[in-house]
């Protein structure tokens, strides 16, 4: 019984990682069809740059924003410059951000080298809480769960009940439609890219913060990022928190029980659901 909670705790915690990371992937891909094979590498960029200024500052919130910050200039600059001109045009796009991806792992590994980084987290986050039968948890991971919950609540309101929102939603259905009422289609575009990138970097201070930042990350989460917004289904908010609920669960689970296999398990969810519903859970055609 003890092991079976702890693992689910940790797949539950993992899930609301995953799923602040897979939000920003599930508005750049699912939203508005940018094919963005850079996303980790964003991801990295937020933790190092969030370290930065934790290094420098002493405080964790200050990271926080400027993690999310630089990624999301980052990901402006790079929406703007590289992406937008070749909109609609999904090899050429994802072509381009892998080799901007690869381009930005050799600058961080040169930068920062291979060592493993760790944020220093406020004090009140820090230690244990003690649970029944497993006796205590970490207190920054059981956070992480009201970290997500937030995200996916002020996400929702903005895709919802804004005008900005409204114009995301329209820009995915008719871009051609939405650029004859007025919209600078471009400008949306950006800043929803921007978005995205702001929720990755965001991710990446709050997974050094429970984790750690280390090269190789940026893959990691590019594919769990991936395998959430399939499985969920591209564009859903909601899927997207099923999808990284289901994955991290399965993660954590599989690691505690049958560790040789636990690689899989998440593949494995991700062909059943696929061939059950081809546009993932809460998914719709495009």
């Amino acid at each position: 019984m003890k092991l079976l909670l702890l693992a689910t705790l940790n797949g539950v915690t993992l899930a609301a990682l995953y799923f602040i990371a897979a939000s920003g992937f599930t508005i750049i891909f699912g939203m508005m069809r940018v094919v963005n094979m850079a996303h980790g590498s964003l991801y990295l960029v937020g933790a190092y740059l969030g370290h930065d200024v934790a290094s420098s500052s002493g405080n964790w919130f200050l990271a926080l924003a400027g993690g999310a910050i630089g990624a999301a200039l980052i990901g402006a600059l790079t929406h703007a410059l590289f992406l937008d001109r070749y909109q609609g045009q999904d090899l050429r796009q994802a072509l381009v951000t892998i080799g901007l991806s690869i381009i930005a792992a050799d600058l961080m590994l040169a930068g920062y080298g291979g060592l493993s980084y760790q944020f220093d987290v406020p004090s009140f986050l820090y230690g244990s809480t003690p649970m029944p039968i497993i006796g205590g948890y970490p207190t920054f991971r059981l956070a992480l769960i009201g970290f997500a919950f937030a995200v996916y609540a002020v996400l929702w309101l903005v895709v919802q009940r804004t005008r900005f929102g409204i114009m995301i939603r329209a820009g995915v259905d008719d871009r051609v439609m939405l650029s004859a009422l007025g919209v600078n289609v471009p400008l949306v575009s950006t800043l929803v890219f921007a978005l995205g990138a702001c929720l990755v970097g965001l991710a990446g201070v709050i997974g050094g913060s429970a984790l750690s930042i280390a090269p190789g990350e940026d893959g990691r989460y590019l594919l769990s990022s991936l395998v959430v917004v399939i499985v969920g289904g591209m564009g859903s908010l909601g899927g997207a928190a099923i999808g990284a609920l289901l994955i991290g669960l399965a993660e954590q689970i599989g690691l505690a029980y049958f560790p040789t296999y636990s690689i899989i398990v998440s593949f494995v969810i991700m062909v059943a659901v696929l061939a059950v519903r081809p546009y993932g859970l809460l998914g719709r055609p495009a």
